[in-house]
């Protein structure tokens, strides 16, 4: 088969414009460049013929409104992360991050090989939106706090920005959790309204200027091992297209993925170096404090599972899932990362 002509559409295809909105500032360049390969790549492919744009910002719908957004047309795509709409529907932290979950890769591997695809599918159908894996940032870190922190019980009467499962642990061990916009963590921490926020990894917290208003930065950020963002279409609208682009939407929304995956990866080591030169203080949770929020953890979602049908329908598979990966990634990847990492002379 010619590659080439398989990837152009035909000429019947017709013209397209949609509009596109994203939960994320134009500060965090990473995961925008991403967003832009993608609006490119769909551009090249068709021949000019599938034109995607950014909302200008007189239009810009809030970051936690991409959903209703996009399922009420009123654009016809969005990325964002579906951890913010928890609350509304518990089983989309399958789509985003679990606590103590899988890796950006173990995460591809569930979504591709173990189903995870096909749990998803009916809970983005009951929002009208098709929802398509697009980009992840990797392990991130544990967040930037005002005071150091030494046991679980420090976090009890704790004000921080956390959002997901993850912040309903916290809130198990006594923490008070509060949501914010990327653009709005900032202002929280030097003001004093919050004590403590976690946003992503060393270089976008670099870009929001995190390390100015909280000098301690922990790990590992256990809440969000392998966070994965989403481009999700308006389910009408992706309904109306032909085969032929949706699966040029499919196909590009994977590289653009691998695209944003491969930046973190490559950015963040001098992102931390810089910190630290600059008087960033890097600490790792106590043993005591991850035990806590395991367990913490572990009942969140046997509560969560308990509660919905659709988070125990998912539950089940992707813990099944989970041990599985675990079991090889134990015998095999951490055990050359546990001796390779540590050797210094490499």
């Amino acid at each position: 088969m010619n590659r080439r002509t398989f990837l152009i559409p035909s000429r019947a295809e017709p013209r397209l414009e949609w509009q596109m909105a994203t939960s994320w500032s134009k500060d965090l360049d990473l995961v925008m460049n991403a967003i832009n390969f993608f609006q490119q790549r769909v551009a090249a492919i068709t021949d000019g013929k599938f034109v995607i744009k950014m909302l200008e910002d007189s239009q810009k719908v809030p970051p936690f409104a991409v959903l209703d957004a996009v399922g009420n047309n009123t654009v016809s795509i969005g990325h964002t992360s579906m951890y913010y709409y928890v609350n509304r529907v518990p089983a989309f932290a399958f789509a985003a991050t679990v606590p103590f979950g899988l890796t950006a890769y173990q995460q591809l591997s569930w979504y591709y090989q173990g189903g995870g695809l096909e749990l998803l599918e009916p809970l983005f159908a009951a929002v009208k939106v098709v929802g398509i894996p697009c980009g992840s940032p990797g392990v991130q870190m544990g967040g930037w706090f005002r005071e150091e922190l030494n046991r679980s019980s420090d976090f009890r009467g704790l004000k921080m920005r956390i959002p997901g499962l993850g912040g309903q642990v916290l809130s198990r061990l006594g923490a008070k959790v509060v949501l914010l916009s990327a653009d709005q963590i900032y202002g929280a921490l030097e003001r004093g309204e919050v004590d403590a926020a976690e946003w992503q990894n060393p270089y976008d917290d670099e870009k929001l200027g995190l390390h100015r208003v909280a000098k301690f930065y922990y790990y590992p950020g256990w809440w969000e091992p392998g966070l994965s963002n989403y481009m999700i279409v308006n389910r009408q609208a992706w309904q109306n297209l032909s085969r032929t682009y949706q699966e040029i939407l499919r196909a590009t929304a994977a590289e653009a993925g691998m695209k944003m995956l491969a930046d973190y990866n490559s950015n963040n080591a001098a992102a931390l170096d810089r910190l630290v030169a600059g008087g960033t203080q890097i600490r790792a949770f106590s043993t005591e404090f991850l035990q806590s929020a395991y367990q913490g953890t572990i009942a969140v979602l046997e509560e969560q599972a308990q509660r919905d049908r659709e988070f125990r329908r998912i539950y089940g598979p992707w813990r099944k899932f989970r041990a599985q990966i675990y079991q090889w990634n134990r015998v095999n990847e951490l055990s050359f990362e546990k001796f390779t990492f540590n050797d210094s002379r490499l």
